[in-house]
Formats: C-alpha cells, structure tokens, sequence
C-alpha cells in the first residue's frame, strides 16, 4: 500500500440527541446508527458523484448491546454483506476514536471509502453484572489505581482550578443559549437525519438560564462537605443519538468540499483526574500538525461538565473567570445538547463539518475536536477545510 495523505470526510450526519427515556428511548443500537451510516453514504455518493465502495463502517459504543455494533449497523443501514463493521470503546472519546482509525486506514494506503462515528442507546443498554451484582459501569482502572466516577472527578477539577459554581452555571447558560439560537437558525437542520419522525434534539431549554441558579449541588468538595459546586444544572445530560461521516482517500473526493484529517492524539493521564486529559492531547496534535492553537478557526469539546470543560479551557488560555473563546462550541454543545456516551466525539466532528464545510469556510481552515475519556486520556483531532 502506499501513503494516500489525510483520508477526508465528505459527508456528516447525526440524529437527534434526545435525553435517556425521551424520543428515542425505543430504539436500539443499531435503529439509530443505521439511518445515519445510509445517509453518509448516499450523501458522499452525491458530493463524490461516485458510487461508493465502503470498505468498513467503524462505530464507537460504550454501553452495549455488544455483537459488534459497527457491523450490526452496516446491516440495518442496507449495506451490502459483504461489508464488515468494527466497534470501539474508548469511553467518550468513542466517536473520535472510531473517525480516527478509519481516517488512519485509509492514509495507510486503502482506497475506498470507510464510514466511521459512534452510537449510544442508553435508554435500552443492558443490565450488566459483576459475579452475580448489576454495576452501572465497568471499572475504567484496575484495583489499586483511583477510578471515580466523572461527576466526582469533576467536582475535584472544580477545587484544583478554583472553578466556582456561578463560573459553571454561567457556562453551561452559554451553551444553552447558542444552542437554542443555532436551534432558531436551522443551523442543525442540515446534519440531522430524522429518525422515526423524531428530528429536533431536546436538550436545548429556554427555561434552564433561569433554573441553574436553584440545582443542588450534587456531591462533596475536596474537603469531604457536602456543598460542592457540580450540579445537575452545569453537567450535562445522558443521552441516545448516533454520528457518523464517510471519509475517503484525497484522491477519491472528486472536488468535493471536506475536512482532511491532518493530525490525532490519544494521550493518558492521572486516572484520578480524567477529564482534563484533552489538554496533552491537543498540545500534541498541535505539535504534530505545526500549527498553534492560535491558527484554529472552530474549537469543539465534549462538554460532559461545566467544571471538567472550563479546566481544560483555562489550560489551554481558552478562557478565564470573564471569558470563554469564541470559537469554542459556537452553537452550543453537550451541557445543552446531550452526551451520548460512543457518539459524542462523532457529534463533535459533524459540528465541525457543519460550521466549516457547510458555512463555506475557506480551504486552508483549521478546526479541533477533542474529548475527555474516563480512565484518564485525552484525544484530539485536527482537521482541514478542502475545497
């Protein structure tokens, strides 16, 4: 096989993020991912003029059903049989995750085309057990290593980094009220596939700007009181959804406008403090790509907490107690969207493509999306407008 350069994305697509319960809390796996992976297709087929060839479809999940979901959803989207599926579970950097293999595959040199994003049902995961006990999630570090839970670790950001709680609850009213004003633009219209007449995500509330100030706290501070500053207001909320974008080789776009992958990281850190494990990774993206943080245009991160998000923020100057970075999240993101577990990071690269591809961005535009992972990483993506 030979080099191909940057594998880029032609088409992306999500469904409708809805919390745990709601709108598609009857539908499996597969019934959401599915559509999305179809619609890729036909998409890239329409910006390619080419029939595709999909070599794989590559979906990330953290939750179950199990039995490979990737190659469960290449079925149920229509795909030929002889298409196989492959899943990941690097937590919530799932979706990213899976983008990233598929864009690596392809630069090593295959030619055809790989659908690749991620897919959480949460309402219908399965009961899992421990000898015998049900567990909400499995161990992300073995015994004798910290392993707490997200909401937790970032009530522990929150006190390192002196995060207060009218500092969250002013974020996640950020993300709120982008969110509802992309919402009144259509700007999600173009990247949503309707999914059993379910078309708009739900998580984006007028009334929440008003309501964050009564949430309680919802664990201890460092000190042990129960007065921490994480609530349920300023995290985000659990979700089902799926993302996914179809990438081929440079070569192969037929002049189509993309997103050329042109730098990942995936980097551990301290499983005691997981979510600020974005920052290593970016830095190291940036390094790899030579380019500063200074030359992105669009900037989106998983947005699990208000706490864990404005850590690594402030990490990377990209806020401060008065100000957070116009080019992050600039039409909202998890805090009002939702956080569906695999799909998240997938969800983040669709955003991308919407507010660089779609929006007309000149080629040569940089974007960046990163995520925490629970055990303690970080991964992160650097992308490239192609015209």
């Amino acid at each position: 096989m030979t080099d191909n350069g940057p594998a880029v994305i032609v088409a992306a697509r999500r469904t409708p993020i809805t919390v745990r319960g709601g709108g598609l809390s009857h539908l499996g796996a597969e019934q959401l991912a599915g559509p999305v992976v179809r619609e890729c297709v036909t998409d890239a087929e329409s910006a390619t003029g080419q029939r595709a060839q999909v070599a794989d479809v590559v979906l990330g999940n953290c939750m179950g059903p199990g039995g490979n979901i990737g190659r469960i959803s290449a079925l149920a989207a229509g795909l030929d049989s002889s298409v196989p599926g492959m899943s990941i579970d690097r937590q919530c950097g799932s979706g990213l995750s899976a983008i990233i293999t598929a864009g690596e595959a392809i630069r090593a040199g295959d030619h055809r085309m790989r659908i690749a994003g991620g897919v959480e049902s949460a309402s219908t995961a399965p009961l899992r057990l421990i000898a015998g006990a049900p567990y909400t999630r499995a161990p992300f570090a073995p015994t004798g290593f910290p392993d707490p839970e997200m909401g937790p670790a970032a009530e522990a950001l929150a006190q390192m980094f002196g995060i207060s709680r009218a500092h969250q609850d002013d974020y996640a009213r950020r993300s709120h009220q982008r969110a509802l004003a992309a919402q009144r633009r259509q700007i999600f219209d173009a990247e949503i596939v309707s999914v059993d007449g379910v078309a708009n995500d739900d998580g984006p509330r007028e009334n929440v700007s008003r309501l964050l100030s009564r949430f309680v706290p919802l664990f201890a501070d460092a000190s042990g009181h129960a007065d921490g500053t994480v609530t349920a207001g300023n995290s985000c909320r659990i979700c089902d959804g799926a993302a996914a974008v179809a990438m081929v080789p440079r070569s192969a776009r037929q002049g189509a406008p993309g997103l050329a992958l042109v730098a990942a990281s995936t980097i551990g850190c301290d499983p005691a403090l997981p979510g600020i494990g974005p920052v290593a990774a970016v830095r190291r993206a940036l390094h790899d790509a030579n380019v500063s943080l200074s030359q992105i245009s669009a900037i989106e991160i998983v947005e699990a907490f208000s706490a864990q998000t404005l850590a690594v923020l402030q990490s990377l100057d990209l806020a401060d107690r008065h100000r957070v970075d116009p080019r992050v999240c600039a039409d909202g993101g998890a805090l009002a969207l939702g956080h569906p577990w695999g799909a998240s990071g997938a969800v983040s690269v669709v955003r991308l493509f919407s507010r660089l591809v779609r929006q007309d961005a000149p080629a040569g535009t940089l974007g960046l999306a990163t995520a925490a992972i629970g055990g303690g990483m970080g991964v992160a993506a650097i992308f490239e407008v192609v015209r």
